[in-house]
């Protein structure tokens, strides 16, 4: 590749393929953490020591969501193409990437949250009962706020999962890195491709986890 051809990808194709990237990182992980809050507090809720006891609905609950945490991947992606086509009307793309994207990770993320809920001391729980707090206050105002630095943490190596869910989603027609990677480097055998692409995933990478300690600092 020379200095013209190399200007251009840089540009062109690779400045277009990170916004995309991007795209399917922020956007998944602002939903798949939405649902995975919401699926964590009732598998919290429900437990057998749980504010609210439902033995049904927690074994069912968490059933589903290992089912989903079990998939690969990119059985996930050909798994939900009828179910994204319904949604957003295409299968291919980085809008049609979203809808797997964020049903894989949401799974994962509620797994983290449950964790770091679990981990709060009993006896804050206790004593917020006491004091007569209410089971949403309880759950709002004392567990979640304790907890909040390890979800952060832990949303924080999600985001990481979703970055390498982004590249297996260009892989099969989405678009971004993944895209790129295996287009214009693997395909052409194009070394100086692969490099540049590998590099930007590696900044992206740094950056997430740059951030999520520096929240998971001031957090704690």
């Amino acid at each position: 590749m020379n200095q013209t051809s190399l200007s251009e990808f840089l540009t062109d194709i690779l400045g277009k393929a990170l916004g995309e990237t991007l795209y399917m990182i922020v956007i998944p992980t602002i939903l798949a953490t939405i649902l995975g809050f919401i699926l964590a507090i009732i598998l919290v809720v429900t437990k057998e020591d749980g504010l609210k006891p439902c033995k049904i609905i927690n074994k069912v609950l968490g059933f589903i969501v290992n089912i989903f945490r079990s998939f690969p991947f990119i059985i996930l992606i050909v798994a939900l193409i009828p179910f994204t086509r319904a949604i957003v009307g295409t299968s291919i793309g980085v809008e049609a990437a979203v809808v797997p994207i964020t049903i894989g990770a949401a799974p994962f993320i509620a797994r983290v949250i449950e964790g770091a809920l679990n981990e709060v001391d009993k006896g804050l729980i206790e004593a917020a009962k006491s004091f007569g707090a209410t089971k949403r206050q309880i759950v709002f105002k004392v567990m979640i706020k304790e907890a909040m630095p390890s979800i952060i943490s832990g949303i924080t190596l999600s985001v990481i999962s979703i970055l390498g869910y982004t590249a297996m989603a260009g892989a099969v027609g989405a678009g971004g890195l993944g895209n790129v990677a295996l287009t214009y480097g693997h395909q052409r055998f194009d070394t100086v491709v692969m490099v540049y692409t590998v590099i930007t995933l590696v900044i992206i990478v740094q950056i997430i986890q740059g951030l999520g300690n520096l929240a998971y600092k001031k957090l704690k």
